[in-house]
């Protein structure tokens, strides 16, 4: 058995490409050794960095000079050399990005929806003094009622100054990270079986105060939530430069979730999403997701047309009211009394960290792993068009915010507009540590 504290404590070695050309098999070089959860892989982009730099730079010369410039999608290159813009025609074009900025802030506030019967309620989850979660009141009556092996009891209620958080029990406190983790995961497995947590995926989660401290414990991802635990991962844009000699626009890869999926089944999604395991840095979990998911090699990204980057973070807290035993939990309306005895609420805090990656135009990503039906192209115009409340085909929640934040970063919507400030704060809505 692997050791738990070796997952986070283990030196490992970034990885660079190499192969035999007979089985065009890939190896491992070691290339710099630092901490898992911290290492970067900048040494294996550099050049295509440098030269996709180079080239948005040519792209984003301004036109006119005196005038402030921000990338628009509904002007090519022949509009843009046309000088003899009407009056009307700029209202209109500023009232369709003020309706723009209303319809990005819809879908941000979407993702960080919570009833106020709730807000006031909340309990955190600490121990040692660090504040791990925020737990519905219900679930850690729950939590608190749930033994493991020998009756041992690993949660607790303590007040302190008049004030009652969840904790673990000293018995468990006290112990180590493994032991800590086999406790937690002895609770959640008799939750599991009573129908309390549900979307098992045996893939453990590290649990801390920040993604750069040690973790407290390990626990099962599908139970973070219930905890309000803070969880990480990473999407990718999937950019397809535009080869139109008239625009210099790019395109979006995007995904169709299976249909069988037990969340948003049949949604639009990135084309490459995943959470952000125990023992796994951030890099390596891109190509690895990058190529389980849509198929793409890694040998892919020494291509000289081929860049992949990180973009940023965005954090959202998203309230989801749950029903035991129900596979499908349903997010809350925002004033949804919670009155059914057999429900609860769950609270999703997460940071995820997105990722720019530019494809070659004689490339197309493919399912591999039963999660997607399949893969097709947005223009930017479709993406703006999807932020609508009233879209027909929107997209996984979630997503809406990494593609929030690409626009405004790629200046598809200019700070002049009322509000724009407010998508940028919002964007980082959840704890961002």
């Amino acid at each position: 058995m692997i050791s738990i504290s070796s997952l986070t404590k283990r030196m490992i070695t970034v990885t660079a490409f190499h192969y035999v050309s007979s089985f065009q098999k890939l190896s491992l070089v070691s290339a710099l050794v630092v901490p898992a959860r911290t290492r970067q892989f900048s040494c294996l982009f550099r050049n295509s960095h440098h030269r996709q730099l180079q080239k948005q730079q040519q792209q984003q010369q301004p036109q006119h000079a005196g005038t402030t410039i921000f990338r628009s999608s509904t002007h090519d290159a022949a509009t843009a050399n046309n000088n003899s813009c009407t009056n009307g025609s700029i209202v209109a074009g500023q009232e369709k990005e003020e309706q723009l900025i209303r319809n990005m802030l819809y879908r941000i506030r979407k993702c960080n929806e919570m009833p106020e019967n709730l807000r006031s309620r909340i309990v955190d989850f600490q121990v040692d003094g660090c504040v791990l979660g925020k737990v519905d009141p219900k679930v850690a009556e729950i939590l608190c009622s749930t033994k493991v092996t020998a009756g041992l009891s690993v949660f607790e209620m303590v007040t302190d100054k008049s004030k009652a958080y969840l904790t673990l029990s000293e018995e468990v406190a006290g112990t180590t990270v493994e032991s800590r983790t086999q406790a937690v995961g002895g609770v959640m497995e008799e939750l599991r079986r009573t129908g309390i947590v549900t979307g098992w995926r045996d893939e453990l989660y590290p649990i801390s105060d920040s993604f750069y401290n040690p973790p407290v414990f390990l626990m099962e991802r599908a139970a973070t939530d219930l905890l309000g635990v803070l969880s990480y991962g990473v999407h990718i844009n999937g950019i397809l430069p535009e080869n139109d000699k008239n625009s210099n626009l790019p395109k979006m890869w995007m995904a169709r979730r299976s249909k069988t999926k037990s969340k948003y089944p049949g949604m639009v999604d990135h084309i490459v999403a995943g959470g952000q395991p125990a023992g796994l840095g951030l890099m390596e979990n891109v190509i690895k997701e990058c190529e389980e998911e849509a198929g793409i090699p890694p040998e892919l990204f020494a291509r000289p047309d081929v860049d992949l980057r990180p973009a940023g973070v965005v954090s959202y807290q998203e309230t989801i009211r749950c029903v035991i035993g129900d596979e499908n939990n349903n997010k809350i309306n925002g004033n949804q009394e919670e009155d059914d005895f057999n429900s609860f609420y769950q609270i999703s805090r997460v940071v995820l960290f997105n990722y720019d990656l530019v494809l070659p135009q004689d490339f197309s990503p493919k399912p591999l792993d039963g999660e997607v039906d399949n893969f097709f192209l947005w223009n930017i115009d479709q993406i703006k068009e999807s932020m609508a409340p009233d879209f027909e085909d929107p997209i996984k929640p979630n997503c809406y915010l990494v593609i929030i934040d690409y626009l405004m970063r790629m200046g598809f919507v200019s700070p002049e507009i009322t509000g724009y400030l407010d998508v940028l704060k919002e964007l980082k809505s959840g704890d961002c540590q």
